[in-house]
């Protein structure tokens, strides 16, 4: 079978949606079918050293890849009308898979479903518009948003199948008129090979927070916290980037808090070791943001074997892994005395540390390594494994079945 693979970030770039496309296309069997990726020529973040899938990569559009707005749209612009043209000189996939970057490439797996009768799956890393719309971005009723949601909603309703993040993603989906019998469930993943749990490191409590620190994460309730907690007991560490992490600088800049550390991102070969610095892994998300993205480094703390505390709302996916798996704590967003609280309890008591974290291991070996969810993501789009995620395969296909009902 012939498989074309349409996102703007893959390999060697370790971008988020990225990394876990190329996890996909590294499992799929080379021997049953041969795969195809369109990406972009710039990268987004710094580059994977790894050896490359055994895909062929065909790099489209010229324009680098820019966080500014302008220069976004114009990298988006040059990727999509690239893939476009290349799309239709190729010879014919018999499957298409689309992921959400950028927002709209679905259209060429509908173009692709029309023209030459390819199957076509979208896999949805965010819900377009409504994450523009949630992030103050895009206005709720204005002209650019409405016609993003008729291009969005035209792809999905005539795709074989669309990926969901979780059960609060299925729920945006269905409510924008989605069929919920078209709609999968795959959680996402982490590499339990590349990040393994360590011991807990003696010291004060180390709150640990890995990654994007941006529009779609709660700040006040940490913020606060972070006030009242100024002292030797506490440390709280900040790695990665984000655009609210200056603000978060700032404050504690402006407010004199000594005990937090920012660094800038970690690189693949060195995050396992930096998740261990933390006692507890912290997860953020705002109310508004349920279903339009789905966080995903929680699946990460997990692999390290610490217990995950989550600043968010009850009906988004970590508050669901949190009630099933009890590896962690919820916090609602504002309720910066619960968090004191809380905090408080754990570092005291260490003992409730170690055993959450230790559950959260358990549960990350069960449902959410590597090999498990690229299973799943297999399993629902008809691809055959090699050999290395063979074992997984009862799991995903019991995953695709549960999902169906």
């Amino acid at each position: 079978m012939r498989v074309l693979l349409i996102n703007q970030f893959f390999w060697p770039d370790t971008a988020a949606t990225g990394q876990l496309l190329t996890d996909v296309a590294r499992d799929i069997n080379p021997d049953m079918h041969v795969v195809t990726v369109f990406c972009g020529s710039s990268p987004y973040g710094s580059l994977d050293a790894g050896s490359p899938p055994p895909v062929k990569v065909v790099q489209c559009g010229g324009a680098t890849f820019s966080r500014r707005k302008i220069g976004r749209v114009v990298s988006y612009a040059s990727f999509l009308v690239s893939a476009a043209t290349r799309s239709i000189r190729a010879p014919r996939p018999e499957l298409v898979v689309t992921l959400t970057t950028p927002p709209l490439i679905s259209l060429l797996g509908t173009l692709l479903k029309a023209l030459r009768g390819s199957r076509h799956f979208i896999w949805e890393m965010d819900v377009y518009p409504d994450i523009a719309v949630d992030l103050n971005v895009l206005k709720q009723k204005s002209f650019v948003t409405k016609l993003v949601g008729i291009l969005a909603d035209f792809s999905r309703k005539r795709a074989d199948g669309i990926i969901a993040l979780g059960e609060d993603m299925k729920a945006r989906l269905v409510a924008r008129g989605i069929s919920e019998h078209k709609i999968l469930v795959a959680e996402n993943w982490a590499d339990g090979n590349e990040i393994v749990a360590r011991p807990f490191l003696d010291g004060p409590l180390a709150v640990h927070y890995s990654g994007t620190l941006g529009l779609a994460h709660e700040l006040h309730t940490i913020a606060e916290a972070i006030r009242q907690l100024r002292d030797d007991n506490f440390r709280f560490v900040f790695v990665g980037g984000g655009a609210r992490r200056p603000e978060l600088e700032k404050f504690c800049r402006e407010q004199r808090i000594a005990n937090v550390e920012f660094r800038p991102y970690e690189g693949r070969s060195g995050l396992s070791q930096s998740l261990a610095e933390g006692h507890v892994g912290l997860v953020t998300q705002l109310p508004r943001t349920v279903g339009s993205v789905v966080p995903s480094k929680m699946y990460g703390i997990m692999a390290a074997g610490r217990p995950m505390l989550y600043v968010g709302p009850e009906n988004a996916t970590p508050s669901f892994v949190l009630q099933r798996h009890e590896c962690g704590w919820r916090v609602e967003p504002g309720d910066v005395a619960g968090m004191v609280q809380l905090l408080k309890r754990l570092e005291k008591d260490r003992s409730l540390v170690r055993e959450a974290g230790a559950r959260a291991r358990r549960a990350f070996d069960d449902h959410y390594d590597r090999p498990i969810g690229v299973a799943r993501v297999l399993s629902i789009l008809g691809l055959s494994v090699t050999s290395r995620t063979a074992r997984v395969s009862c799991v995903a296909e019991s995953a695709f079945q549960r999902c169906s009902r």
